[in-house]
C-alpha cells in the first residue's frame, strides 16, 4: 500500500469518527467519544475492505489484459468495475492495433530486403561503423565458395587484400567510395570487382558490391591471343607472297630455272591464306550463330565415306592406310553438311600428323540412343598437358611443324563449334609415339521414312 493510499484511508477514518464524536458530545452523551472511536473503526474497515477489492478488481482487469497474446486484439467487450479499466481497456485496444499494423509493414519490408538481396546475382556484403560485416548474400557466399556464416568477419579475413581493407576504412570514416579489382584463391581462383560506398544518410558503415568479372577477363585475353595469332598467321604468307612477287619483278621472272619455283611458292602460300579466311569466316558464322544448321537424320555411312574420298589422295601419298569401319544404315542427328565437315577434318588432321606406312582407322558404333564415331591414327601422339587445349583456335603442339604441314590452326576448333552446335561434344585422347584418338558422339536417329513412289 502507497502512502497516498494510506493517508487517504486514515483521512476517512478519523472525519466520520470527529463528526460522530463532536455531535454527540453537543447532545450531551458522556459515551461519545468511544462511540466515536467505535465509527472510526467500523469506517477503517470498511474502507480497507473497499480498497482491497476495487484493487484486486483492476488487478483482475489488468492481469487479463497482460496475459493476452502478443498480437491479439479480440479484448473482452465486459465494462470493467471502474470508468478508469474501460478507457485502459481502449487505450491497450489501441495499442495493440497500432503496433500489429508496424510490425506487419516492418516484417513485409525486412522479408522484402531479404529476397532482393538473394536474389542478386552479385555478392554484397553490410558493414558497420568499425567495418565488422552485418549482413551477406547468397552471391557472396558463393563466390568465396563458403556456406558459413559471414557474420562479424571482418574484410581481411575474407580476402587477402589490403587494398580492400583500406578501402572499407575510407568509406566508413571520410564516406568515400572506391572501386577496385581482386583476384581469389583456392581450387577456383576468380576476378573480382568490387565497388565500396559508405551507407546513405545518418547511417555510419558501408555496403560493398561484388561482380564476378573472370569469364569476363577469360573472354578479353582470347581476344587479345586471337588477334595476334591471326596477325601472325596472316604475316607469314603475307610476307612470302610479297617477297617472291618483289624478286620476281626484280628480274628473277626471266631465270627459267628460278621463276616457276617461285610462282609455285606464291601458289601454295595464296592457297594457304585462302584456307586460312575460309577457316575464319566458317568459324565466326558457326560462333555468330549465323550458319543455320538442320537438324536432320544424316547417313553417317555415307557422310564418312565423302570425306574419307577427299583425304584419301592424300593418305595414298604418304603410303598411310585409310581404313573406314561404319555400318550402313547408321543415322545421326544433325546437319549434313556439318557433320561430314566434322568427319573431313579429324581425317584429314590424323592423315596430316601420321608418318609415311602409318595407319588411320575411322569406326563407328550406337550406345544407348547415342552414335559414338572415334577417329585413331598411329601419329606422334601428344603430351597430356596439350589435351585441354588442342581446341582452340591456332593451339599448336608443334608451331613450326604444323605450318609445314599446311594447318591453319583452326580445323579441330571449328569442329568442336560444330559439334556442340548439333548437341554432341568430342574428346581427344593421345600417347606420345603411340598415337590419337578422336571420338565423336551424336544423338543417334531412326532412319527416315522411304520416299513415296
Amino acid at each position: 500500500m502507497n502512502a497516498a493510499r494510506r493517508w487517504l484511508l486514515l483521512a476517512l477514518t478519523l472525519v466520520p469518527a470527529l463528526i460522530t464524536g463532536g455531535l454527540l458530545q453537543l447532545a450531551g452523551r458522556p459515551w461519545a467519544w468511544p462511540a466515536a472511536a467505535v465509527v472510526g473503526l467500523l469506517t477503517w474497515s470498511l474502507a480497507v475492505a473497499l480498497d482491497r477489492q476495487w484493487w484486486r478488481t483492476i488487478d483482475r482487469e489488468v492481469n487479463a489484459l497482460l496475459e493476452l497474446p502478443v498480437g491479439d486484439l479480440h479484448l473482452a467487450d465486459t465494462a470493467p468495475l471502474h470508468p478508469s479499466m474501460a478507457r485502459f481497456r481502449d487505450t491497450v485496444r489501441r495499442i495493440h492495433g497500432e503496433w500489429r499494423t508496424r510490425s506487419e509493414a516492418l516484417e513485409h519490408d525486412a522479408e522484402t530486403l531479404r529476397a532482393t538481396l538473394e536474389g542478386m546475382a552479385e555478392g554484397l556484403w553490410i558493414t558497420d561503423a568499425n567495418g565488422t560485416i552485418l549482413r551477406t548474400n547468397r552471391a557472396l557466399r558463393e563466390l568465396l565458395f563458403t556456406t558459413r556464416p559471414l557474420i562479424g568477419e571482418r574484410p581481411a579475413a575474407l580476402f587477402s587484400d589490403e587494398a580492400l581493407d583500406a578501402a572499407v576504412r575510407r568509406a566508413c570514416i571520410e564516406r568515400q567510395a572506391s572501386t577496385l579489382e581482386l583476384s581469389t584463391r583456392g581450387l577456383r581462383p576468380r576476378q573480382l570487382t568490387a565497388f565500396i560506398t559508405p551507407l546513405v544518410g545518418q547511417m555510419a558503415g558501408s555496403a560493398a558490391v561484388f561482380r564476378d568479372v573472370t569469364e569476363l577477363r577469360r573472354l578479353e585475353k582470347v581476344r587479345k591471343d586471337f588477334v595476334a595469332n591471326v596477325s601472325h598467321e596472316l604475316r607469314t604468307p603475307i610476307t612470302a607472297i610479297r617477297g617472291y612477287a618483289e624478286t620476281l619483278q626484280r628480274g628473277a621472272l626471266k631465270d627459267a630455272e628460278m621463276a616457276p619455283r617461285m610462282v609455285e611458292i606464291i601458289h601454295r602460300q595464296s592457297e594457304r591464306l585462302s584456307e586460312l579466311v575460309e577457316d575464319l569466316l566458317e568459324l565466326s558464322r558457326i560462333e555468330g550463330q549465323e550458319l543455320e544448321l538442320e537438324s536432320t537424320a544424316v547417313d553417317l555411312f555415307q557422310a564418312a565415306q565423302r570425306a574419307a574420298e577427299t583425304v584419301r589422295v592424300r593418305a595414298s601419298g604418304k603410303q598411310i592406310e585409310l581404313r573406314v569401319d561404319v555400318p550402313e544404315q547408321l543415322f545421326v542427328r544433325g546437319d549434313k553438311r556439318a557433320v561430314e565437315q566434322v568427319l573431313l577434318n579429324l581425317m584429314d588432321n590424323a592423315v596430316k600428323y601420321t608418318p609415311p606406312s602409318g595407319h588411320v582407322f575411322v569406326d563407328a558404333k550406337a550406345l544407348a540412343g547415342k552414335v559414338q564415331v572415334t577417329v585413331r591414327d598411329t601419329g606422334l601422339g601428344m603430351e597430356p598437358k596439350h589435351l585441354q587445349r588442342i581446341f582452340e583456335r591456332f593451339y599448336r603442339v608443334d608451331k613450326g611443324r604444323s605450318r609445314d604441314m599446311g594447318g591453319t590452326g583452326l580445323g579441330l576448333s571449328i569442329v568442336k563449334h560444330l559439334v556442340g552446335a548439333m548437341g554432341g561434344d568430342v574428346r581427344a585422347e593421345s600417347k606420345l609415339q603411340v598415337g590419337t584418338t578422336f571420338t565423336l558422339s551424336l544423338a543417334k536417329a531412326d532412319a527416315p521414312a522411304p520416299k513415296a513412289g
